[in-house]
C-alpha cells in the first residue's frame, strides 16, 4: 500500500486518490497528522504531482502549522493537470469535481487553500462545490476571505530574510538577492525586500532568468511580467536559462516556486551564503546538509513561508487584513529567531532545530 512507503510515528493518517472520467480529474489528498486539529494545506495543480510529492508537502505542513503554533494538523492535495493546456471552464470543472469527491472529508478533516496554479478563484470554485465556505481559505474578499493574492506568504518570507540577515551580522540594506519564481510568492518577496532596501539582482520564471549586477527595478519586473507574461521581457538585463539563477553571485538566494530546484546538479555552484526557502521542499534534506557543511545558512521552508497558513488561520477567525499581516510578522520573525538561536546553541542545522521545536509541539498535542 502507498501509506506503507511513508509511515512513521507521526503519519500519514490517510491517503486518498480520486478520479472522475467525465472531467478527467485525477487527484490525491494526504492527511498527514491531525493531533493539533483539522488538517490544513493547499491544492497544487501540475502535470507531474504525485502521491510522494503530496506526502512530502503534507508532512511539511504538519511541521509548518506546529511551528506557527496554529490549531491545525498537516495535509496537502494535488490535482494532476497542466493549467497551461486547459481552458478556464475545464479547470473549474476539474476543481469542482475534486471538491465534490472530497466532500465527506471537508471541512471536518481537511481544509483546502491555494498553492501552485490555484488562487482565490479556484478556492471560490472549491467552496461553492463543497457547499461550506469554511471548506477552503484564501477565498475572494467577497466571500469573507483573505486571498493569498494579498501577498501574505511573500511578506512572511521577506521578514524571515530580514531576521536571517540580522542573525548573520549582515545588513539587508544593499544586500544582493536572487529570487526563483515571480508568481504569488516570489513577486511579493521581491516587493517587500525592495521596500526594506535590499537589491534584487536576479529573478526567474518558467521562461528563464534575468540578471543585472546593478539591480533590477521592481516596477520594471512587474511591467515585463504583466505585459509579456515573463520577466525575460525586461530590457537592460542579461538573460539566461532559468537554472542559471542558482549560480548567481548574490548574498541571499530565495527559491520561491518549484520543489527540488536545488539538487546534486547545482548545489556545488551556489554562491549565496544565506538561502531562505520561500517555496515548499525546494531541496531534499541531504542537499541541505551539504550546504550546511559549507557554512551556508538555510532557513527551512516550514519556518520561512508560513505566512500563507497564518493568513488562513486569520481568515477563519474573521480577522482584518491588517491584523493578519501583523500576525504573520509576529509569528514568522519570532520562529525564525527561535530556530536560528537553537541551531547555534545546539550546533545543528536550522532544519534540525526547527524540527525539534515542531515535533515537541505535535507530541504535546498527542498527549492532550
Amino acid at each position: 500500500m502507498e501509506i506503507d512507503r511513508f509511515k512513521d510515528d507521526f503519519g500519514p493518517e490517510k491517503i486518498f486518490e480520486v478520479y472522475d472520467s467525465k472531467t478527467g480529474m485525477k487527484g490525491v489528498l494526504v492527511i498527514d497528522n491531525t493531533w493539533r486539529g483539522v488538517s490544513k494545506g493547499g491544492i497544487r495543480m501540475t502535470p507531474s504531482v504525485d502521491v510522494e510529492e503530496v506526502f512530502r508537502l503534507a508532512r511539511t505542513m504538519t511541521w509548518k502549522n506546529a511551528m506557527a503554533d496554529l490549531p491545525f494538523g498537516g495535509a496537502k492535495s494535488g490535482i494532476v493537470a497542466d493549467p497551461r493546456t486547459i481552458t478556464s471552464g475545464e479547470k473549474k470543472a476539474i476543481v469542482q469535481s475534486f471538491s465534490r469527491a472530497l466532500k465527506p472529508l471537508v471541512p471536518s478533516l481537511y481544509i483546502a487553500g491555494p498553492d501552485v496554479s490555484t488562487t482565490e478563484e479556484e478556492m471560490k470554485w472549491f467552496a461553492e462545490a463543497n457547499g461550506d465556505k469554511n471548506s477552503a481559505t484564501g477565498k475572494p474578499s467577497s466571500m469573507g476571505g483573505l486571498p493569498h493574492e494579498l501577498g501574505s506568504t511573500g511578506f512572511g518570507v521577506a521578514q524571515a530574510t530580514r531576521v536571517a540577515a540580522e542573525f548573520s551580522g549582515k545588513s539587508l540594506n544593499g544586500a544582493t538577492i536572487a529570487i526563483e519564481g515571480f508568481g504569488n510568492v516570489g513577486s511579493f518577496v521581491a516587493k517587500n525586500l525592495n521596500d526594506l532596501g535590499a537589491k534584487i539582482v536576479g529573478v526567474s520564471d518558467s521562461k528563464g532568468c534575468v540578471y543585472s549586477e546593478g539591480g533590477l527595478e521592481y516596477n520594471d519586473i512587474v511591467t515585463a511580467k504583466s505585459r509579456h507574461g515573463t520577466v525575460t521581457a525586461m530590457k537592460k538585463a542579461e538573460k539566461f536559462d532559468g537554472t542559471k539563477l542558482f549560480e548567481l553571485p548574490v548574498n541571499i538566494l530565495i527559491p520561491a516556486a518549484l520543489p527540488d530546484v536545488i539538487n546534486k546538479s547545482n548545489v556545488d555552484k551556489i554562491k549565496a551564503k544565506i538561502i531562505v526557502e520561500g517555496s515548499n521542499i525546494p531541496m531534499k534534506p541531504e542537499i541541505e546538509e551539504i550546504l550546511h557543511q559549507r557554512g551556508v545558512l538555510v532557513v527551512p521552508d516550514f519556518v520561512a513561508n508560513a505566512g500563507g497558513v497564518i493568513s488562513s488561520y486569520a481568515e477563519l477567525k474573521g480577522f482584518t487584513k491588517e491584523r493578519m499581516f501583523q500576525l504573520v510578522e509576529e509569528k514568522v520573525t519570532a520562529n525564525v529567531r527561535r530556530t536560528l538561536e537553537r541551531s547555534k546553541k545546539e550546533k545543528v542545522k536550522p532544519r534540525d532545530a526547527a524540527l525539534k521545536i515542531a515535533q515537541e509541539r505535535v507530541k504535546k498535542a498527542r498527549k492532550k
